[in-house]
């Protein structure tokens, strides 16, 4: 998103009357703090594929790794554009978030350090910089991947639902394409 904080854009069909847009701090917070997102990319021959990913909000973008090999990884060497979802399974409670947009590729080592760092802060996860890679304990190499958002959705749930758009235009009005 922008450097400055984005605007949010509440879409009145989708939300409770009297409903305000939902403030970014909330958004933010969900995107920092969430233990599992979901990814999904699509394959050559047009099939979804989503799986299960941890992923690092920071300097925004939201950044995740793979394995060359993997199936993401495949998809997204075709096509960047994917999405990622996380959230609360409840249906009348919390906030679920969706960032839309296309990947580039982290390679820069001073960035890759800076990741991994994150991901043991947030995750646990023990990984260094390698050939603009993330090298983990046993030696295995994950790519690593910002995605920068098109747009980001936050439902909330419960009185009162909203759904609100952030894009990085800002708060600039785009035309509306639902959600």
């Amino acid at each position: 998103m922008a450097d400055t904080e984005p605007v949010g854009e509440l879409d009145p069909r989708f939300s409770s009357p009297g409903a305000t847009a939902r403030p970014w701090r909330d958004v933010e917070r969900v995107l920092t703090g969430a233990a599992i997102s979901w990814l999904a990319t699509v394959r050559p021959d047009g099939r979804p594929h989503v799986t299960p990913i941890p992923a690092v909000w920071d300097a925004g973008a939201l950044h995740f790794c793979t394995g060359a090999g993997e199936q993401k990884a495949k998809n997204l060497a075709r096509n960047p554009h994917c999405a990622v979802t996380t959230g609360t399974d409840r249906a009348g409670e919390g906030l679920d978030v969706v960032v839309e947009g296309a990947v580039t590729r982290v390679v820069d080592p001073g960035r890759l350090t800076a990741l991994a760092a994150l991901w043991q802060s947030r995750h646990g996860w023990e990984f260094r910089a390698g050939d603009g890679v993330f090298v983990g304990d046993e030696g295995n190499e994950a790519l690593v991947f910002a995605l920068a958002p098109a747009k980001i959705l936050a439902f909330g749930k419960g009185e009162p639902y909203t759904q609100t758009r952030f894009r990085p235009e800002s708060g600039s009005r785009q035309p509306a394409d639902g959600a």
